[in-house]
């Protein structure tokens, strides 16, 4: 603890970590599409030739692909497993290819519809594991699984879900704005799985509460009471911080002091995990008490960390100590925010 307090040390040690390296490899993506949005004019073939020039358009850069159908959006997103997790932990990788993407369809103030996979193993029997894993995690969150892609003859085992689903009022990475009030939202009732920087409260909780916890965004969303935010991943709370900034052109002072954590573990560790259950959401500053008490009436955490502002810079606290984690002007992160005046 000692030695998280001396704020410099740890903004170095956190602007190099994994995590956050991982996610500015999403600039690649950015080149090839460019930032900011997308009109449904291009997909105008998948429906049929229809005229959707009105219609309001795809957002790169969000948990999910977000495409309005006229009275609701259609969500659509997919993730891809660790090939070093796949091959250590096949069942625990088949239930967080499960789980990732009902989060982001949950993040999003959506419903899940339904999950396709692509699997690829060596052999029938070594793709057993991931096979129950995806089905025990589908079971759980009352997803079915209603299709995909099955290869057994692969020299490696590999395996990618792709989630369905829909909203009818969205939480976005997009609409984040001065004076909101930063609120992390997140299932401590849990333990770290094995050595992964993985906080668990997932796979051996009620699947009944773990679908009421998740069912909170969506009613946030659809009662207008937030309507920016994210769910937290690998680049944990700071690095899904950095990601909802750079989209929503905004900048923001988080405490790392007001973070919940577990006793079990220190600051520097624990900023580094993914939780299974975990959001952040930038919150207009009178909808914070309603927002909180919705999930405090579940026995989750959702305590204010920070404060949104305009100045495209992440600066951390601690203590008496203040430090820039990252200038998004200077420095993209993902490469995703709006190109153009704000």
């Amino acid at each position: 603890m000692d030695d998280a307090r001396q704020l410099p040390r740890l903004v170095e040690q956190l602007r190099h970590s994994l995590g956050i390296q991982q996610k500015q490899d999403i600039q690649l993506a950015a080149q090839y599409f460019r930032p900011g949005t997308r009109s449904l004019e291009s997909l105008s073939g998948a429906f049929g030739g229809l005229e959707r020039s009105a219609d309001p358009p795809v957002l790169l850069g969000d948990d999910c692909a977000a495409i309005w159908q006229g009275d609701r959006h259609l969500l659509f997103a997919a993730e891809g497993m660790l090939p070093s997790l796949v091959e250590a932990e096949p069942w625990f990788a088949g239930w967080c290819a499960v789980m990732v993407n009902v989060s982001d369809i949950y993040a999003m103030g959506g419903h899940p519809i339904a999950i396709v996979d692509a699997l690829w193993s060596p052999s029938p029997a070594a793709s057993q594991e991931l096979w129950t894993g995806l089905q025990a995690a589908a079971a759980a969150y009352g997803i079915p699984v209603v299709g995909g892609h099955t290869n057994c003859h692969s020299p490696y085992a590999a395996l990618s879900v792709a989630i369905l689903g829909q909203a009818q009022q969205l939480i976005t990475s997009f609409h984040a704005q001065a004076g909101d009030v930063l609120l992390m939202a997140i299932d401590l009732r849990g333990q770290p799985f094995k050595h992964y920087p993985f906080w668990n409260a997932a796979t051996t909780t009620d699947p009944q509460r773990l679908r009421d916890d998740l069912s909170l965004l969506p009613i946030v969303a659809e009662q207008g009471w937030c309507d920016a935010g994210k769910d937290i991943s690998m680049g944990g709370v700071l690095g899904t911080a950095l990601m909802l900034l750079e989209t929503s052109q905004c900048g923001a002072v988080i405490d790392l002091e007001a973070i919940p954590r577990p006793p079990s573990l220190d600051v520097y560790p624990w900023l580094h995990h993914f939780p299974s259950y975990g959001f952040l959401l930038s919150v207009r500053p009178h909808q914070v008490e309603r927002i909180q008490a919705q999930f405090h009436g579940r026995d989750l955490h959702c305590e204010a960390i920070g404060r949104v502002d305009d100045s495209q810079q992440l600066t951390l606290t601690w203590g008496a100590e203040t430090a820039m984690l990252w200038n998004l002007v200077e420095q993209p992160l993902t490469g995703w925010a709006p190109s153009g005046d704000r």
